[in-house]
């Protein structure tokens, strides 16, 4: 049963499992089954073998229950297998070594018989897990529909053990848990199937440590009872922090699992796998011991707030690799068209600028005399057509528009709006290219909507250098300028979607993409900036900088697998339109962001700066991007001369 009912969330963090500790032998498992489910949990981290077995010549793998006893459906659908725990593939131990290798590939091999989506894997017993990894990374090779979750303690900065605690020792070493999965996936290849289950502790790092994990592979978060607290009622609750972090989790599609035995006695609970109360009837099912500890996850996430609408219609897009418009080479379709046009923010936004731009040209004095001439360049299907004869009638102000489009498609569509509205006195349509055509007379106001997720990447800065040729030397264009930013990300599920293609090229190409399960490692900084008009005869496009990250000293060490861009225009004064995150324009969804990505990602040591230098080149049929990394390692140079990824102009 799902944790709760919250408006636009169909993800699986709705749904939460209880890990059963005892070994169900026999019977066992459907009867722990059907109390979990009867008592609203949604599955079981079972295991899937006795835990006193040890491989031995003809000996019969002592399974929890006969693939008989449970549908293929219920398998499938409500049960999470877990791998024993005493296994140890880097063990000095061979025999130990040895015996693991042979009963983890026997448990993954019956987890496969049985249909299981995922087998939660046991953590590391030690930084060094290179044999581990190995036979895990032989094991997912072969698997094609099962998921491996590997069991990761969530702590930082704690002793790795007891040994190195010690007065002898001057270097006490410091674990990251963080440090033994980024060792582990890195050895597994950085395999789509390999994922992460992160065990919650009483003790929590710090919350930009914490962040990190946003940006990784992570499916489940396995909530001890021992990290949960006592309300004033006797009841389990969970600290700020704890709360904080788990309603990221939802936020990124992490299912929570409860583990351990009930430390609150609020009400009758069975205790055990399956404990039954003998002053209970058969008609009163006995209460499972966790379900307080459900009650309150499920409390957490009944009270977080509806996904806004904006979210509702990006949620089939996150994370979602689109490739940039290209909007001189390409003419648009009437759906794409369709799709910018409801963004009303935008077009309010616009609307606003042009009133500004129409009250500072035009004095109330000379309104009677003056007719100002405003030309949209890009005018597509007329929603500025009509942004911009709105904002004359709400100023007052006299108008003559040229609605300047080379799409011969959406011409015949203004032409339709034009007679529709009643507009052919105020509005002249010129079906050309804004680079060639000739304009009879000079414009007051010149607008566009040319912008591109990344503010340049869509040519903007050519097109209206060419267009600014049929501006008055006072005249106004909107937007006025506009500035790009990047910040660096770790994006697992980025990179591994790129992977997939097994090319260079796609690595070099930048995506336009609805970000979700990334981490924001660093503020965004400020790359290129364009202002227009500009009248310089010295202007250029061609840009050139680098920039320097500093992540928070608490962070600790991270994997940058790309860099995350944005834009931020000012349209007229005081009037912006952006996606920056800091000052982006709400509910705006006319651009998604875009993601540089990296062919290798890379290891940022703690406090370690990451150094990138970008550059926008431009060349007499495209204009293209290239970047490298120079810290903390150099990266090669990235879409070199353009060869994978460009803008035709």
């Amino acid at each position: 049963m799902p944790l709760g009912q919250r408006a636009g969330d169909k993800s699986d963090s709705r749904y939460c499992g209880v890990e059963v500790l005892d070994f169900p032998a026999g019977d066992g498992l459907p009867a722990v089954l059907s109390h979990s489910l009867s008592s609203a949990f949604d599955f079981l981290l079972a295991p899937l073998v006795d835990p006193d077995y040890r491989p031995t010549p003809g000996a019969v793998l002592p399974v929890a229950a006969s693939d008989l006893v449970l549908s293929p459906s219920q398998w499938s659908s409500h049960i999470v297998g877990k791998i024993s725990e005493w296994i140890d593939l880097d063990s000095e131990d061979e025999q130990l070594r040895l015996d693991s290798e042979l009963t983890l590939k026997q448990e993954i091999a019956w987890a496969s018989h049985l249909s299981l989506q995922a087998c939660v894997l046991p953590p590391p017993r030690r930084s060094s897990c290179a044999n581990y990894a190995r036979v895990v990374n032989n094991i997912l090779q072969g698997l094609t529909n099962m998921q491996l979750w590997l069991r990761i303690p969530l702590e930082k900065s704690e002793p790795m053990d007891e040994a190195q605690v010690n007065n002898n020792n001057p270097t006490n070493d410091i674990v990251d848990s963080w440090e033994w999965w980024n060792s582990f996936r890195l050895l597994c290849e950085h395999s789509c199937q390999l994922y992460v289950a992160l065990d919650i502790l009483s003790s929590l790092p710090s919350m930009n440590s914490l962040r990190r994990w946003f940006g990784e592979p992570v499916r489940a978060a396995i909530l001890q009872t021992d990290a949960f607290l006592t309300n004033a009622r006797g009841y389990p609750c969970l600290s700020k922090r704890h709360q904080t972090l788990l309603t990221g989790f939802f936020n990124h599609s992490v299912q929570a699992i409860i583990s351990g035995r009930s430390n609150h006695n609020v009400s009758q609970a069975s205790e055990g796998v399956l404990g039954v109360d003998e002053n209970n009837t058969e008609d009163t099912p006995t209460r499972h011991a966790l379900s307080p500890y459900l009650d309150y996850i499920a409390y957490l996430y009944q009270r977080m707030d509806p996904l806004p609408e904006q979210e509702r219609f990006e949620i089939n897009y996150r994370d979602f690799l689109q490739s940039p418009l290209q909007p001189l080479m390409d003419n648009l379709e009437a759906q794409t068209y369709e799709t910018f046009e409801k963004d009303t923010v935008k077009y309010t936004q616009y609307q606003r600028a042009i009133a500004k731009a129409l009250v500072d040209k035009v004095s109330d004095d000379e309104i009677p005399t003056t007719r100002t001439v405003l030309m949209v360049v890009g005018a597509g299907r007329g929603p500025l057509v009509r942004a911009s004869l709105q904002a004359a009638e709400e100023t007052g102000r006299k108008l003559k528009v040229y609605a300047v489009e080379k799409n011969p498609n959406a011409v015949i569509t203004l032409h339709s709006l034009i007679k529709l509205e009643g507009w052919e006195s105020m509005v002249t349509i010129i079906s050309s290219d804004m680079r060639c055509w000739d304009a009879p007379e000079k414009a007051d106001i010149l607008v566009s909507e040319l912008l591109g997720s990344f503010g340049d990447n869509e040519l903007s800065p050519e097109c209206l250098d060419g267009a600014q040729r049929f501006l008055k030397p006072d005249g106004i264009s909107i937007p006025s300028s506009y500035t790009s930013f990047i910040q660096p990300v770790t994006a697992s599920k980025l990179h591994n979607d790129i992977k997939q293609h097994k090319d260079i090229a796609h690595f070099e190409t930048a995506y336009v993409v609805k970000l979700h399960r990334v981490a924001r490692l660093a503020p965004p900084q400020e790359v290129f900036s364009f202002t227009h008009p500009n009248f310089s005869p010295k202007t250029t496009n061609q840009r050139y900088t680098k920039l320097q990250f500093e992540l928070p000293q608490d962070t600790g060490s991270c994997l940058v697998h790309g860099f995350a861009g944005y834009f931020d225009a000012v349209l007229y004064k005081d009037v912006h339109l952006g996606i920056e995150p800091n000052t982006c324009t709400p509910n705006m969804f006319s651009w998604f962001p875009i993601f540089f990505p990296l062919r290798k990602p890379i290891y940022v040591p703690s406090e370690s700066p990451i150094e990138v230098h970008f550059w926008r080149c431009c060349g007499a049929t495209k204009v293209w991007y290239e970047w490298a990394l120079m810290a903390p390692a150099p990266s090669p140079i990235h879409n070199s001369n353009g060869r994978s990824y460009w803008v035709g102009l």
